[in-house]
């Protein structure tokens, strides 16, 4: 990994810098694929689905005979442990539901909010390099907690027409209503416009590559919300004297080997702690099967040494991770102090991957900076806030004149209009 001895603020913006594809690269060929789905439905998908994933589908959807078939290929152990995880997402986001109250802000005047789920929400799973069937989990669940009365699912098929089998042992425990045969940009389409198929979707989840990412954001500008701009994962990790070495090289390989596309970042007060980490990255980095990707990634990765810990608490903050690990001493003191990230960590413990898989947080997150504005997906995520207001007599009484002048100030008679006649009518 490249080490990066006490840089700069001026160097800052740089070297924090995301390995990204030129956006204009990528418009083009996402609007053709999904003006095609949008045009053409079911037969532009399977087509797509030929073209990108090498597969000739009869049928999109997951019939049920294939989702009896997936569960007898998923050991027990494997479905102990997605229960275990789903049991602990589902009690951490249950945690979450919003109770709102009735207010009296004026004599008269009475306001409240009401949470409703979104109807209809499409997950999207990749199923690539690394079937991701823990988001199937992350998604699913407090989309079901949420009451979220259609959730669709869609994920890519392998050569021969089927779904990772533990994807669907996890949609099923979650709840998922509907799962369908289909990946990448042709997925995000089918659920944003509807085909005859799949349903059209009110808001889509779910991580995915590139292309992916930017076909959501497509789509979020007129037809479907999202869950949020995202890229591909990352990880920083801020250490002393006092972290595992071993622990935090495989911190940083873990994230590294989900794609070419990643990016792992240390930030450290220690020079000697840099080196044993640098040193053990490679040494784990040779028993990764997955070490060709792994390696791509850190070609975009740094190990940063730093003054002090005020400084990594400023440079982690203008970075905004999406998971961030505080492997040092006095890590609540540190944490405090976060205000930008989309998942902490804390203490030698604390892996990421506690958190990817069954912790209970949820681990679709704001990659790419967008931490500084956005949340991780939660309960709320799923559902709407609609309010309420009623005024009785002694509420037209109360802020009456009120609406009366402002609306005239704002030069909207008829605005003012409907509050004198209610004034006039006491």
């Amino acid at each position: 990994m490249n080490i990066v001895k006490y840089p700069t603020k001026d160097e800052w913006q740089a070297l924090l810098e995301r390995p990204h594809r030129e956006a204009s690269e990528l418009y083009g060929t996402v609007k053709a694929v999904l003006d095609d789905v949008r045009q053409r439905g079911d037969e532009a998908v399977k087509e797509y689905e030929q073209k990108f994933d090498k597969v000739t589908l009869e049928s999109l959807a997951v019939s049920e005979a294939e989702m009896a078939e997936a569960e007898k290929h998923v050991s027990e152990d494997l479905k102990e442990a997605l229960l275990l995880a789903h049991s602990n997402i589902e009690k951490f986001h249950a945690s979450q539901k919003f109770e709102g109250q009735k207010v009296e802000t004026a004599n008269g005047v009475f306001c409240w909010q009401k949470s409703v789920p979104i109807e209809k929400v499409g997950l999207y799973i990749p199923g690539g390099t690394a079937p991701l069937f823990s988001t199937v989990l992350m998604l699913a669940t407090p989309a079901k907690i949420a009451g979220c009365r259609e959730i669709v699912l869609c994920t890519p098929p392998n050569r021969e027409g089927k779904v990772n089998p533990v994807i669907l042992m996890a949609a099923k425990v979650a709840g998922v209503s509907k799962i369908f045969k289909a990946g990448g940009v042709q997925a995000i389409g089918a659920m944003a416009y509807g085909t005859e198929t799949v349903p059209k979707v009110s808001k889509i989840f779910g991580p995915g590559n590139q292309f992916v990412m930017a076909a959501k954001q497509q789509v979020s500008l007129h037809d479907v919300a999202i869950d949020m701009p995202a890229g591909p994962s990352e990880v920083a990790v801020v250490a002393d004297d006092t972290a595992n070495p071993v622990f935090v090289a495989a911190d940083l390989l873990s994230q590294a080997e989900h794609g070419i596309d990643s990016q792992v970042i240390m930030i450290t007060t220690s020079e000697a702690l840099a080196e044993k980490v640098s040193v053990e990255v490679d040494r784990q980095l040779d028993l990764l099967p997955r070490k060709e990707m792994a390696e791509q990634s850190l070609l975009y990765s740094k190990l940063i040494i730093v003054k002090d810990i005020d400084e990594a608490v400023e440079i982690t903050n203008e970075y905004a991770p999406e998971h961030l690990i505080l492997a040092v001493s006095d890590y609540m003191a540190f944490a405090e102090r976060v205000v930008n990230a989309g998942s902490v960590f804390l203490g030698n413990y604390s892996c990421e991957s506690a958190g990817d898989y069954a912790s209970g947080t949820n681990h679709t997150l704001p990659t790419s900076g967008y931490a500084k504005a956005y949340s991780g997906v939660n309960l709320d995520s799923f559902c709407r806030k609609i309010t309420f207001q009623e005024l009785t007599a002694d509420g037209v009484r109360s802020i009456g004149r009120a609406v009366e002048l402002m609306a005239e100030a704002e030069l909207l008679d008829a605005h003012k209009n409907a509050m004198t006649v209610r004034l006039q009518s006491l």
